[in-house]
Order: C-alpha cells, then structure tokens, then sequence
C-alpha cells in the first residue's frame, strides 16, 4: 500500500470534528494487488493481475493481463469475474484444437452460427470501454428514479432492422438446443453465460455450436479441468444456479412474474426486461435480492432506481448493495421494514428504527466527495449505519464518526 504522506497524517491528527478543517481532503490512494486479493490468485496460467492498483477513493481499478488481451476491472467481484474468464477462455481455445472439435466442426458446416447468434446471444462489447466511478452514487444532487423514461423504447429503436426471415428461420430450428448448450457450456466453465465480456463469448458461441450442431457431447469442463474448480469458479462469479438451468426466455418470464406479484408497476417492468446494461443475469440477480427482501416495503422503489442506471457497472453496484442486504438479513443480524432510495444510494430503515446505506467499495478515501456524503442533509434524522465492504482511512473512519455515522464492516456479498 502507498505510504501515508506527512501531509496526511498531520491532518488526521487534526481532525477533531468531521469538518474541522474543511480544506483536509486525502486523494486516492496506490494499493498493491496483494492488498485486495489473496496472493495465489494473482497470477493464473492465462492470465496476470498487475501489481499496482489506483483507486479513486472509493473503488480499486485493477488490470488483468492474460493471453487474450487486457481486461480492466473495477472493483474486486469484477476482478475475480475477469480471472475466471481469462482461464475459461484459455479452457475454450484449447477445447477449440482438438480432434474433437474439428470433427464437431466439419458435422456443423451446413449449420452457420451466425443465424442462431442473432437470435439467441447479444454479446456486449464493454470490454473496450474504461469502467466507470461509482462516486456519483454518495452525491447529493439528482435523483436515480423517474429518469428511465423512453430508454426501452430508444434502446429498441436504435438497434437496427431485425434479422431478415431467413436468418429466423434458420435460427429458429437451432435455438432452443443451442441455448441449453451454451448454458451447459458456461456451467461447467463456472462462468456467467451472458457476460459482457465479447472474447468470452465468441469463443463459448464457437465451440458449443461445433460440439451441438455436430452432434457430439461437450465437456469443456471434466476435459480441461477438475469439475471442482468449476464450482469454485461458479461461487466466485456469484451466479444463481437457476441461470444455468432455465433459458434466457424462460428466466425472463419466471422474473417478470416474480415482479408482477410483488406490485411492480407492467411499466416499470417492461423497462427493465428491455433495457440495454441490464444483461440476463443482472436482471435474475436483482430479482432473487428482492425476494430474498421480500418483507421489506419499497420494492418498486428499487427496481425504479435499477432502471435510471446508465452503465453496467452503476448496475452491478446495486446488486452488490443489495447483496449486503440479503445476507446481513440472512445472517439474523437485523431484519428489515423498508428499501429506501437515497438519491442515488440504494439504503434500508432496519426494525430498530436505523437507516443502513451499503456501499460494497473497496477502499474509502476521505475525498471531498465523501465527505459531502457524511454530512448529507437529505438522508434524514434517524441514526444511520454505513455497511461497507473493503477499508477505510483512518480519517474517513475518523470523519464518518465525528459526523455521528456507525461503521460495520463486512464482507463482499457472494450472492
């Protein structure tokens, strides 16, 4: 970890009050990879997790070299997700050069994978993009609800004519079959069938058409690597085994239902089956917390928030938020009477009159920013808990407590 400067220890001295000295600010800080992860997952056989890593006062950006490119995560969930990935693609290439497949592929050549894909995958290519902060979820100005509007209805209009009635009637013959394969693929792979990242993706969509439309039985997992470590990859990734059980239509109207019958609006939910950063799993992810939630008022506030997100990463926030949520109520430590939207921040009123604000982050600073978010005014009058994953300062924990915040630490959800 970056040394604490001179500088920043003087002013943690001086902290009397949160705001004592209104001009004490620290920046974010350098931090050894090694700091955040264990030290044997740093280095995998396609992959390598370069050893700095910046924050921005609230989350780690890490950059993961491997043999198919660099990925940049933000955030230690999508870091793990990233060296996952690399090594089922590594899995994948290798399963792409054996006999196997080449036979699969001389069988499937009559059967293009292009028609299918249009039917039945939309790979995102957010993988080329720098992540986003997730510093504007503690500010104050603004508001994530009501601000969805015409999103599913733009999203819809600029994706360009739909495929032409050969390419669906082509498809249409294959696609149920293949989308059970490719789920099967990504399960024994331990990976997120409908991740965002494009390599994954190409090559998952390759060799399960080889191995499905030749015929021939898959086993990219037992073939490549322990069915254990499979699982582990699985646990890692945080992904509901229902996700690889049903197909994406299948998981969207089991979703929907689940929504229906806990009173979201047909507006709200027609929004966020179709909107754009909300993939497959995202959406299941968010539904499985708000069952899990399910004696909490405010629901439909959340999936209202959920629908003003504007990228992936804002999105996957949120349900680790929700996430710390779960789990703390799982564990038996509180229980919880209302989901609150705080702005932008996703909080909970527990049954001992707290407001609990996650924030799964993974090293506060004592930026400006934070601390404009201890001494928020709009967050109300009742005693309030920030329940965080990762680090902080010394002088943010020293600024939250002076500005009369409880502090919980806890781990990154799993779920």
């Amino acid at each position: 970890m970056k040394p604490i400067s001179i500088i920043s220890i003087t002013c943690m001295a001086l902290v009397g009050s949160a705001f004592a000295q209104a001009d004490s600010f620290e920046q974010g800080v350098l931090l050894n990879a090694a700091d955040l992860l264990p030290a044997e997952s740093l280095k995998g056989a396609s992959y390598r997790v370069r050893d700095q890593v910046t924050t921005d006062g609230f989350m780690a950006n890490f950059v993961i070299d491997s043999d198919f490119g660099t990925f940049v995560a933000t955030g230690l969930p999508q870091a793990k997700r990233r060296m996952v990935e690399a090594e089922a693609i590594r899995k994948l290439v290798e399963t792409s050069k054996g006999d196997l497949f080449a036979e699969g592929l001389k069988r499937s050549i009559e059967q293009p994978i292009t028609a299918v894909k249009n039917i039945v995958s939309d790979p995102v290519n957010s993988m080329k993009k720098a992540p986003a902060t997730v510093s504007h979820f503690f500010t104050k100005v603004g508001s994530a609800i009501g601000r969805a509007g015409g999103k599913a209805k733009d999203s819809m209009e600029n994706d360009g004519p739909p495929p032409s009635g050969t390419e669906v009637g082509n498809a249409m013959k294959n696609a149920a079959g293949f989308d059970k394969a490719k789920l099967d693929t990504a399960k024994q792979l331990g990976v997120d069938p409908y991740s965002d990242n494009a390599r994954l993706q190409e090559e998952m969509d390759k060799v399960t058409w080889a191995f499905f439309a030749g015929g021939l039985p898959l086993r990219v997992g037992a073939a490549v690597v322990s069915a254990g470590v499979a699982v582990v990859a699985t646990n890692m990734v945080g992904i509901p085994e229902d996700t690889y059980a049903l197909t994406q239509s299948e998981l969207a109207l089991r979703d929907g239902r689940s929504l229906a019958e806990m009173g979201i609006s047909d507006e709200d939910i027609k929004t966020f089956q179709l909107y754009g950063p909300l993939s497959t799993s995202r959406r299941h992810l968010i539904v499985v917390a708000l069952e899990n939630l399910s004696k909490a008022s405010g629901r439909g506030r959340i999936i209202q928030q959920v629908n003003g997100c504007e990228t992936a990463d804002q999105v996957d926030f949120l349900i680790a938020a929700l996430g710390i949520l779960v789990e703390r109520q799982r564990s038996g430590v509180t229980e919880y009477r209302s989901l609150e939207v705080l702005g932008r921040l996703p909080g909970a009123m527990n049954a001992n009159g707290e407001l609990e604000v996650p924030a799964p982050v993974d090293y506060v600073s004592w930026t400006e920013q934070v601390a404009g978010f201890a001494k928020r005014e709009d967050l109300g009058t009742a005693p309030k808990v920030l329940v965080h994953t990762g680090r902080l300062s010394p002088m943010t924990a020293t600024g939250l407590a002076s500005a009369g915040w409880k502090v919980v630490a806890v781990a990154y959800p799993t779920r």
